[in-house]
């Protein structure tokens, strides 16, 4: 097995297990990145157990994969128009806190980010 065979292998592996969370209600949404190919495969693996997603095209070869329920893939597709490192400090808290991260670590990323924004 190639590298590469090897990590799409452990990206559908950790796929599938998102999708496990996701079905059992710990996330109500899911971001994956991953190679276009990768992306074709899963996508028909949420189409079969009607999984809403919504794709954003990274670069050329790699995509971001959302999914999870519809709310929160509408609130998402209302500022993932750019490239991730490009969101405002809303946005990027926002998506952090859809994402189910550590909340107090989205605030001290959120005032670092507004620092920043602030300064320059």
């Amino acid at each position: 097995m190639s590298v590469e065979d090897y990590n799409r292998f452990d990206s559908i592996k950790v796929f599938l297990h998102q999708i496990y969370e996701f079905k059992k209600g710990v996330r109500n949404l899911v971001l994956c990145t991953m190679c276009k190919s990768c992306a074709d495969l899963v996508t028909e693996r949420l189409k079969e157990q009607k999984i809403e997603y919504l794709i954003q095209e990274v670069v050329q070869n790699k995509v971001n994969l959302y999914f999870g329920k519809r709310s929160c893939l509408e609130t998402v597709r209302t500022f993932i128009n750019k490239p991730l490192n490009k969101l405002s400090p809303e946005e990027d808290f926002i998506l952090g806190a859809m994402l189910g991260y550590d909340i107090t670590m989205q605030c001290e990323r959120f005032c670092k980010k507004k620092t920043i924004t602030r300064t320059a």
